[in-house]
């Protein structure tokens, strides 16, 4: 069963384990047992197990663990390192009790790669002539770093490709090698620290562990400090993600009030979004002319049915309240993060080239380019719907219309953009009775836009 290991490859496990203490016995022998050394090395590993952070949306820690074991391997020997490995791993289970069966293949992991590197660093020395005191050595313990790392990822992440039935080579591109720069500086960090213990001796390292612990944990200060402010963005984004929706809401149930509302402000959209590209304004302007137009009557919530229903003769006081809309509107969609620029288009939909319109009275280049673009689409389709509160009238009327308002009441550049747009187009498309709300909402697609997820699962053992 994917994502659970089977007896048989816990077996399989328990007796690599059994094998690698064999192997750590019979290579003692050749082990450097400086117990200074060994002490500070090991409580540095513990130490930076115990404190490793889970970098955000993915299964690994940052850890100094690694690099310490891979000193380990080259002063003390594969043995010594591998129990400094096995003894890391498990100080840290303490802290972050994972499953038991990810416990074991990260004690076989860390048992083993001290086991196999150490092996073939010494191999490689001898057949090479090579003595500490020699440039090459370094090299070597490059080599080595090298080596360790890819016994590491082997190990962990073909276990977990195996249970989870996932590709190596996909945990690969995505696991390692965006820690490939970190892995060479850390290989690079290696060959310093060898360099200065071969000079100076035990100092070296001690103070290696210091700078190393102290590095940690700002490098996790820093990662949990940006993980709460990707958080915060989330959940920022996921709200923004729930106001759209509300919005829409807000569209469906103004409709079930006037059945105009939804038809116009798809048709409204989508002559606004084909004005603007015609016009040559960019996708970014295109998009928010469409969003405008979806949403540039929303502001008529707050309008009561005898008013919004248009069966009555409007009064003063009624036409008071009307101009309020693009107001209202406004500030509806202004609340929601990134649609200020919407809001902006919406509060000046209504205003005239010669400063007659409202809520502002702006005038020529005051009104927003974009609110120029939806006041055309908004007045050609009140003018064509045949479900308006007025006599519709046909395309050719109604661009008379708009001509005759033109430079006074509408922007003349986009009137005609409009009329060119429309000479090739089916009657449905004319009078905006294909128009569809849902199509021009894509409330999903919106919402998908706001937000994204990340998960942190703790007890993977890569590198770091």
């Amino acid at each position: 069963m994917p994502g659970r290991p089977s007896k048989r490859v816990v077996a399989l496990q328990l007796v690599a384990l059994a094998a690698a203490v064999a192997v750590a016995v019979w290579r003692n022998g050749d082990s450097n047992w400086d117990l200074a050394l060994f002490a500070i090395l090991l409580a540095t590993s513990v130490v930076g197990d115990l404190m490793a952070v889970q970098t955000p949306y993915s299964r690994m820690s940052i850890s100094s663990s690694f690099l310490t074991i891979v000193t380990a391997t080259v002063f003390l020997g594969e043995t010594p390192a591998a129990l400094i490995g096995v003894a890391t791993i498990c100080a840290g289970w303490l802290r972050f009790r994972y499953a038991p069966t990810t416990l074991l293949i990260n004690v076989v992991t860390y048992a083993w790669f001290p086991l196999l590197s150490g092996i073939a660093f010494k191999a490689s020395l001898q057949g090479a002539g090579v003595g500490q005191m020699d440039s090459l050595f370094y090299l070597f313990v490059f080599g080595l770093f090298v080596v360790a790392l890819a016994i590491d990822f082997i190990l962990i992440a073909g276990y977990f490709s195996y249970v989870e039935g996932a590709s190596l080579w996909s945990k690969a591109r995505r696991a390692l090698s965006p820690l490939l720069p970190s892995e060479l500086a850390s290989a690079l960090l290696a060959v310093g620290v060898a360099y200065l213990y071969v000079q100076l001796g035990l100092p070296t390292v001690a103070l290696f562990a210091v700078v190393v612990i102290v590095f940690q944990y700002l490098i996790g200060a820093l990662l949990v400090s940006q993980q709460r402010a990707d958080e915060l963005e989330l959940r920022a984004k996921q709200l923004a993600g729930f106001q759209v929706a509300l919005l829409s809401a807000l569209l469906r149930t103004l409709d079930l009030r006037d059945r105009m509302t939804a038809r116009h402000s798809a048709a409204v959209a989508r002559y606004a979004r084909e004005i603007a590209a015609a016009a040559g304004l960019s996708d970014e302007e295109q998009e928010l002319a469409h969003t405008a137009g979806l949403l540039h009557d929303i502001g008529k919530f707050i309008l009561p049915d005898r008013i919004l229903k248009g069966n009555v003769e409007l009064t003063e006081a009624d036409w008071v309240e009307i101009r309020k809309h693009p107001y209202e509107g406004a500030r509806i969609v202004s609340e929601i993060d990134g649609y200020q620029p919407v809001g902006e288009i919406i509060l000046a939909h209504h205003e005239r080239l010669d400063g007659l319109g409202y809520p502002q009275s702006l005038r020529g280049d005051e009104i927003p380019m974009l609110s120029k673009v939806i006041a055309v689409a908004d007045t050609y389709d009140v003018l064509t719907a045949r479900d308006s509160y007025r006599q519709p009238v046909s395309m050719y009327e109604a661009i008379s219309e708009l001509r005759r308002s033109a430079g006074t009441q509408l922007d003349p550049t986009y009137v005609e953009i409009l009329a060119e747009l429309l000479v090739d187009k089916d009657l449905p498309y004319r009078h905006g009775e294909d128009a569809d709300f849902e199509t021009e909402l894509a409330l999903d697609r919106r919402i998908h836009e706001y937000a994204t997820a990340g998960t942190t699962t703790p007890g993977r053992r890569l590198p770091i």
